[in-house]
């Protein structure tokens, strides 16, 4: 086992180990061996039933279907799926050459047993529209819907599959499944090792054993300058230094970050009693303002590093993205001018606007333990001062939060493989519900359109309304329309990967940095 005191002895003393020693990673270096250090570790284990793997591949576990190189749904476990007319009945074949890693043979029962015991957990999966999932035969699974659901297909490609013999109490721990790599030990706290599954019906990885270990940014970046990972997870602070034998390869992603805006007056309050509403934010010309004037590349540049891009939409590059979303911000001018006409002037001259008795100020909040959004907050705070809004930022935590976020701004992140995140984001029926609609935002046309969405028979029908609810030319739920937030940036992902690694081609990420790069692990290699 690799001990985590060589990489606390590397951060104190900053240097690697003699080259004629060699290190830990090296002695054990093997061609079919890899040393990764790309995330942290999972706190509920490696149970589908209760979320794990629903940013990106399970690992352990196979799916029914699975996103492409180009986000295209692709067949996994299944060998093909209908729809029936109404949107009601999802009919999914099987392959019928499936095993778990402990050699037990996948069938429809093991489907049926992981979607009612996932739609019973309580977890952070959604699976209140599905009625019932039934084996019609071995190899046959019928999901029958509440309602007609076209995101549902999301929740096929994203719910990993346990064996209903051998799903108990300890599964979170000691998973079995059909993905591509078995877990072989867990030392909690410090690393997790895999060995390739003999039983995989798909196509076989070049690396029989994987060590993934659970460190921070800085232990891991210690890590690759020592030579004892072939790949670490950094942070946009560090990505630019030079590593021998190692180099940057930077995911672009979906993982954003953007402030959410209360969109009601203020006097309500939650039935836990938390506040709801913010006089200033209910007023659209200042959410637009905002939008209008925050120059995103700057902040892709500063906070980021450059290792981003800036963010319009929840769903940057997503196949439901309205392109039509993005805007020319850094535009104080213009941002002036919405408000002098909405009627908010500086009339005591002390360089804050004031709309009658009430002032253009109000408080931003964010995690207290992350640095890119107290960066991000204090930045755009900055940006706003020449307009004369007065963003008070503040660092929370995650509780306090909770009990804040419907009456105050709050810098969030998201970013998902899956459209109903915009629904939960933006529909009146999500307000207040959880995190999602926290700013109760809500606009009759937008609702209008997810829900038609959401009740189309297909993805590709679908589409058209999702970009129309952001933005159909006259209204939507984008910085062109209701503004009820300000997206900021889309991180992407970086990675040290030892020279001679090649690890394909990644296709965008989800919110969640680390785990979902090994979705294309069997494509990964050794350059000859």
């Amino acid at each position: 086992m690799l001990s985590l005191l060589t990489f606390s002895l590397l951060l104190l003393t900053g240097c690697a180990p003699a080259k004629n020693q060699g290190s830990a990673a090296e002695a054990a270096h093997r061609k079919d061996e890899l040393v990764l250090a790309i995330g942290y570790e999972p706190e509920d284990g490696f149970d589908p039933t209760t979320g794990w793997g629903r940013y990106g591949s399970p690992l352990f576990q196979s799916t029914l279907l699975k996103r492409g190189n180009n986000l295209e749904i692709v067949d996994d476990l299944a060998t093909g799926y209908e729809v029936s007319d109404d949107g009601l009945v999802w009919t999914v074949h099987l392959r019928d050459d499936v095993k778990f890693s402990d050699g037990q043979p996948l069938t429809a029962e093991d489907v049926v047993y992981t979607y009612e015991t996932a739609s019973k957990s309580g977890s952070v999966l959604d699976l209140g529209v599905m009625k019932r999932a039934e084996a019609t035969d071995p190899y046959t699974v019928k999901f029958t819907l509440h309602h007609p659901q076209s995101t549902f297909v999301n929740v096929l490609a994203a719910t990993g599959i346990v064996p209903k013999h051998a799903h108990g109490e300890d599964y979170a721990k000691k998973p079995i499944g059909s993905g591509p790599y078995k877990l072989v030990q867990w030392d909690v706290g410090q690393q997790l090792i895999v060995e390739a599954n003999p039983e995989y019906y798909g196509p076989k990885s070049t690396f029989t054993k994987l060590t993934f270990l659970f460190l921070n940014e800085d232990a891991a970046f210690a890590a690759a300058k020592a030579g004892e990972v072939d790949m670490a997870f950094v942070l946009p602070t560090v990505a630019r230094q030079e590593v021998p034998g190692m180099h940057l390869v930077a995911v672009d992603s979906v993982d954003n970050r953007g402030i959410l805006f209360p969109t009601v007056g203020s006097g309500g309050t939650t039935k836990d009693g938390a506040p709801i509403g913010n006089d200033v934010t209910a007023d659209i010309a200042i959410r637009k303002a905002i939008n209008l004037a925050v120059d995103r590349q700057k902040l892709v540049d500063g906070i980021l590093e450059g290792f981003g891009t800036p963010a319009y939409s929840v769903a940057d590059g997503m196949p439901w993205w309205n392109p039509d979303t993005v805007m020319e911000d850094g535009d104080v001018e213009g941002a002036r001018k919405i408000l002098e006409e909405a009627g908010w002037k500086d009339t005591d001259g002390d360089g804050i606007l004031e709309k009658g008795s009430l002032k253009a100020e109000f408080t931003l909040i964010y995690p207290a333990d992350d640095e890119t959004r107290q960066s991000l907050a204090i930045a755009v705070a900055d940006m706003l001062k020449p307009l004369g809004i007065n963003m008070k930022v503040e660092g929370k935590s995650w509780d306090d939060i909770e009990h804040m976020m419907h009456a105050n701004a709050v810098l969030f992140g998201w970013g998902s493989y899956d459209p109903l995140e915009m629904y939960n984001l933006y529909s009146s029926k999500t307000a207040g519900v959880g995190w999602y609609n926290t700013g109760f935002y809500a606009n009759p046309a937008v609702d209008e359109y997810m829900e038609k969405a959401l009740a189309a028979t297909s993805e590709e029908e679908a589409l058209g309304y999702w970009k129309k609810a952001q933005w159909d030319g006259k209204t939507g739920f984008s910085a062109k329309g209701d503004a009820p937030w300000a997206w900021l940036v889309n991180r992407q992902h970086l990675y040290l990967v030892r020279d001679g690694l090649d690890i394909g081609k990644p296709k965008i990420q989800p919110h969640g940095h680390g785990w979902p790069i090994t979705d294309n692990i069997v494509e990964w290699s050794w350059k000859e």
